[in-house]
C-alpha cells in the first residue's frame, strides 16, 4: 500500500490541562496510527494563564512533529470516526490535528512587523523574509496576533510574491479574558506577530470563505469617495451624465423604505456594505461581494465610513446578516464543495457560533453533513483570513474553511 495523506483530529473539554493534553495526543495518534509530519493546536481562552505550559506538555509527548497553534475565544474539532464536532467557546477546550503529509515540504516562520518588507519591495525580498520561493508554489497557513502583525501588509505581500497562492488562517483571540494573545510555533510560545506554516508539494487546500450576507436594494457605483469613507453614490443601473448623484446616507434612506419590518429592524445593527470584487460582472451574486463594517455615518455631509479603502468607479452594495442568512450561505457553499477530503481547518469569527445561530456545534455539523467523517479542527478568532476571487482578505464575522486534498486524489 503506498504512503497517502492522512489527518486525525482529537478534542477535549477536560478542566486539566494535563487530562486535556494525554487525551488529545492519544486519541489523534490512534486514529492518524501512523508517524504526523504535521501538528495543528488550538486551545480556548479559558486556559489563558495556563498557555506557558503548553509546548512543554505537549513536546514530552509529540516530539516528532512540526507543531502550529494559537489561543482563541473557543475551539473547534471532530474528534475521531463516528463523533460528533464540537465548537466550545467560552469553557476549556483543546483541538489537535495531526497530519501525514507524504511529498509535501512544510516550512514554519515567525514574522515581526518589523521583518515584513516594503509593499514595493521584490518578491525575492518577500520570499527570503519567509523562507519559501515561489516556484515551490507553496500554500499557507497563517496565524497571528490582531495587534501586532501587520497582516494586511502580509497579506499583500504573500499575494504580490506568490500568485495563485493560497492563504487561510485567523487572528488568535483571547475571548472575554484579558490575558492577551498567544501563537505557538515548534515549542515556542510567543505573544506578539505572526506564525505560518508554507506547504509545498502534493496538496490542495480548498477554500470556503462564508461571508453570511445577503445584499439589499440595488448596486451604486462610487462617484465620490476618499480613503475608507464613501461621498458620493450614483445607481450602478442609470449609469449617464443626467443621473444625479446621491450621497451614501440617502441612497441608504431609500433603501431602507423599501424593506419589511423584520429587515427594517436588522438594518438597525446588522448593516454591512459588499465591495464588488469583479468590476466587469453583470449579474451579482453573494460570493461576488467583499463584505465590510459600516463604521462611522455623517449625518450632515450624508457620508458613511467602511472598514477598507475606496475609490472611484469601484460598484458596492448594501448587505444585511442574521442567523438564517448565514446558515443558508455556508450551507450553498458546502453543497457545491462537497466530496471527499482529507482534512480540513474551520476559522470561524467570535460573532458567529452559538450567539448567532442559538445552538451550539451549527457550522461544525454541517459540515460534517456535506463531507462526513473529514477530521475538522479550528478556533473562533478574532478576524479570519481567505480569499475572494483572487486576492486574500483579513475578514469579520465569517468562517473561513480550508479543505485539504492530495494531488492525485482531488478532481
Amino acid at each position: 500500500m503506498s504512503d497517502s495523506m492522512k489527518w486525525a483530529n482529537a478534542f477535549s473539554t477536560r478542566p486539566s490541562l494535563e487530562a486535556a493534553v494525554n487525551e488529545v495526543v492519544e486519541t489523534a495518534r490512534e486514529s492518524l496510527a501512523c508517524k504526523p509530519d504535521l501538528g495543528i493546536i488550538f486551545i480556548s481562552a479559558a486556559f489563558a494563564s495556563e498557555y506557558p505550559r503548553l509546548m512543554p506538555l505537549l513536546a514530552e509527548q509529540l516530539p516528532e512533529p512540526i507543531l502550529i497553534g494559537c489561543g482563541g475565544g473557543g475551539a473547534i474539532g471532530s474528534g475521531p470516526v463516528g463523533a460528533e464536532a464540537q465548537e466550545v467557546e467560552r469553557s476549556p477546550a483543546l483541538s489537535l490535528t495531526l497530519a501525514r503529509l507524504p511529498e509535501v515540504e512544510i516550512t514554519t516562520f515567525h514574522l515581526l512587523e518589523a521583518d515584513l518588507p516594503d509593499l514595493d519591495a521584490s518578491p525575492d525580498r518577500w520570499a527570503e523574509a519567509i523562507g519559501v520561493f515561489p516556484e515551490a508554489q507553496p500554500k499557507f497557513i497563517l496565524l497571528a496576533d490582531p495587534f501586532s502583525s501587520q497582516i494586511n501588509n502580509l497579506l499583500q505581500g504573500i499575494d504580490y510574491a506568490y500568485p495563485g497562492s493560497v492563504t487561510i488562517g485567523g487572528l488568535a483571540s483571547a475571548g472575554s479574558s484579558n490575558l492577551g494573545m498567544s501563537l505557538f510555533s515548534n515549542n515556542r510560545h510567543y505573544q506578539e506577530g505572526t506564525i505560518g506554516v508554507a506547504l509545498s508539494g502534493k496538496i490542495v487546500i480548498e477554500t470556503i470563505v462564508a461571508q453570511g450576507c445577503r445584499p439589499i436594494g440595488q448596486p451604486y457605483r462610487i462617484i465620490q469617495g476618499e480613503r475608507n469613507v464613501l461621498l458620493q453614490l450614483q445607481p450602478d443601473s442609470e449609469r449617464s451624465a443626467t443621473t444625479a448623484a446621491q450621497t451614501p446616507l440617502e441612497a441608504l434612506q431609500s433603501i431602507i423604505q423599501t424593506l419589511n419590518p423584520e429587515d427594517r429592524q436588522l438594518a438597525q445593527h446588522s448593516l454591512f456594505i459588499g465591495l464588488v470584487r469583479d468590476e466587469f460582472k453583470p449579474d451579482l451574486d453573494r460570493g461576488d461581494f467583499l463584505i465590510r463594517n459600516i463604521i462611522g455615518i455623517d449625518p450632515r455631509l450624508g457620508a458613511i465610513a467602511i472598514g477598507d479603502r475606496v475609490r472611484p468607479g469601484q460598484r458596492i452594495q448594501f448587505h444585511l446578516r442574521d442567523a438564517r442568512t448565514s446558515a443558508e450561505d455556508l450551507e450553498m457553499w458546502l453543497q457545491k464543495r462537497q466530496g471527499d477530503a482529507a482534512g480540513a481547518l474551520l476559522f470561524s469569527c467570535l460573532g458567529r457560533g452559538e450567539g448567532l445561530y442559538g445552538k451550539p456545534n451549527f457550522e461544525s455539523q454541517l459540515f460534517d453533513r456535506y463531507f462526513k467523517d473529514v477530521p475538522l479542527g479550528g478556533f473562533f478568532c478574532n478576524g479570519e483570513i481567505g480569499p475572494v476571487g483572487e486576492s486574500t482578505f483579513l475578514h469579520g464575522y465569517t468562517s473561513v474553511f480550508g479543505i485539504c486534498h492530495e494531488i492525485g486524489n482531488y478532481a
